[in-house]
């Protein structure tokens, strides 16, 4: 089917082919003319993505106290902003089909850090939650806009490695935003805190702008539904990329119900933990900052289907460890549940960019769509199974998505062998 037929972008199909032998690859490169500002400009992107659409996590105890609410209300604020962000991000990245790569991203910084600026005056929660899905929706520009902008301008070989250090920003910057917020919010509130993290967000939306090459092998596609309609539908009817999809939302599940919950676990007795200590909890997100980076050398070493199993298995290792009532074991599953989701979010995320054969931003922006669906249901459904069976339900809901992540990733391994054989027929 041609890209015309199905609405898929020129450029994304452009940037797919290996250049042939006789033909110099201008795309970018490690050691290469403007890889590093590239790398750096959306490294701090998803320093300010994460820092802004988690900025409340770390808070919900002082959220709740403030306003007079339950875990699994004060958790909304969470989940408006996954929740905007996942309904926005596919019409997102038709507009950076339309409009470049680029400039969406920059517009989707500018109105989310201007949010994230009156964040801190909100009167009520309702309001919060207004004004936190308006900044998820804006932020819905950025991943899915970052992920074709670098299937176009970065080298094939280069591309899994590229989207590690992406993923390391989002990590870096939902570490830092809980951190500081964490301490901030134990000395002056957790207004100040968010409006703290606000501030960094627009540091990072500046240095962005002004470090990121711009875009050489962009080019503009149509904005007609139909078209954009058929692309998604092609994507949506590929086994693989369906596969995807649900692990990443799977993945997410496991991550928002934990990190949504685990600050009221550890404020509550026996760790009976002050709130700045509490947010230097989120320290642990180094270790997916590493495990991210380091993916595509995983994939290199076991196979895509292979860094799945680990990545699943070492979550899977890690909720259970959490559920022991020693500080020093929570902290160590922590860190197994934050390396295996980084490592197979990563490794999921950069395969639907070589899966797709055309139309490359709305295969990315479905991933991102299924993947804050997945930071949604994770963080409400959390909340209510901790509220319900304490912290075993919450770990009893990742388990359950765990589980479904292997299990779909058999099914790959199946189809797989059974292309192999029919071709071998």
């Amino acid at each position: 089917m041609s890209p015309a037929s199905t609405g898929a972008s020129t450029a994304m199909d452009a940037a797919a082919p290996v250049p042939a032998s006789d033909t110099p690859d201008s795309r970018m490169a490690p050691g290469g003319p403007g890889y590093r500002r590239m790398s750096f400009a959306l490294f701090l992107s998803g320093v300010a993505t994460f820092a802004l659409l988690y900025s409340t996590q770390a808070l919900l105890p002082l959220i709740s106290d403030g306003f007079g609410v339950s875990a699994s209300d004060a958790s909304w604020t969470v989940a408006a902003a996954t929740g905007g962000l996942a309904l926005f991000v596919i019409p997102m990245s038709a507009l950076s089909e339309r409009f470049g790569r680029r400039t969406v991203m920059t517009a989707s910084l500018a109105v989310a850090v201007t949010v994230g600026l009156l964040v801190p005056f909100a009167p009520s929660l309702g309001v919060l939650v207004v004004l936190r899905a308006v900044q998820g929706a804006a932020l819905a520009g950025l991943p899915a806009s970052a992920q074709a902008y670098l299937a176009e301008e970065v080298r094939p070989k280069a591309l899994v490695t590229a989207i590690g250090l992406f993923v390391a920003g989002n990590s870096v910057g939902g570490m830092s935003g809980r951190v500081i917020t964490g301490w901030v919010a134990q000395e002056w509130g957790w207004r100040v805190a968010v409006g703290v993290i606000g501030l960094v967000a627009v540091g990072c939306a500046v240095a962005f702008r002004l470090l990121l090459p711009a875009p050489r092998h962009f080019k503009a596609g149509s904005l007609h539904p139909r078209r954009l309609l058929g692309t998604v539908r092609d994507h949506l009817a590929n086994p693989l990329l369906r596969r995807l999809y649900a692990i990443g939302a799977l993945f997410m599940t496991v991550f928002g119900g934990v990190y949504t919950v685990i600050g009221y676990r550890l404020t509550e007795e026996p760790f009976s933990l002050p709130q700045g200590i509490v947010g230097s909890i989120f320290l642990v997100y180094l270790v997916g900052t590493v495990s991210a980076s380091t993916a595509g050398r995983l994939v290199g070493r076991l196979g895509r289907r292979g860094a799945l199993y680990l990545g699943g298995g070492t979550t899977a290792a890690g909720l259970l460890l959490s559920l022991a009532d020693s500080l020093p074991l929570v902290l160590l599953g922590l860190v197994l549940i934050t390396a295996g989701f980084f490592a197979g979010h990563a490794v999921a995320s950069s395969a639907v960019s070589k899966t797709a054969a055309h139309g490359r931003a709305q295969a990315s922006a479905l991933y991102q769509s299924a993947y804050y669906i997945g930071s949604s249901a994770g963080s409400t459904v959390g909340a209510l199974a901790f509220h319900a069976n304490g912290w075993a339900g919450t770990v009893g809901v990742g388990l359950l998505a765990i589980l479904g992540v292997v299990a779909l990733t058999v099914l790959g391994t199946v189809a797989a062998r059974r292309q192999i054989l029919a071709h071998a027929g």
